[in-house]
């Protein structure tokens, strides 16, 4: 499934590929990226059928752990290919200009 290419998805891919292994949830990734919760589900569900991520939900007991359950999220090897290339693509069309945290567009 080809995605379009967006400033919020290259945020959330971005904040993936800081470390390609590494799962996180929701909220951590919308904070991480600099993106609203409502902006990054959608991302997450598009990458998530396009075959980039993986996902699972958190075990525990809410009310042990004072906390809602998370989904957590992580990228496929699918995922971390097609991630590099956008990143790639991106600093190509934007030239390498970056900020400490993000692109610089």
């Amino acid at each position: 499934m080809a995605l379009r290419m967006t400033t919020p998805r290259l945020l959330a891919v971005q904040a993936f590929l800081e470390d390609p292994a590494r799962e996180w949830y929701g909220l951590e990734l919308a904070q991480r990226a600099g993106l609203e919760p409502g902006t990054v589900y959608p991302i997450l569900i598009a990458f998530e059928n396009a075959g980039w991520l993986a996902s699972r939900d958190d075990d525990i007991d809410p009310h042990a752990e004072g906390r809602p359950r998370r989904r957590y999220y992580r990228l496929t090897a699918d995922g971390i290919e097609a991630a590099q290339e956008w990143a790639r693509a991106a600093q190509r069309r934007h030239g390498a200009r970056r900020v400490r945290e993000g692109f610089a567009w």
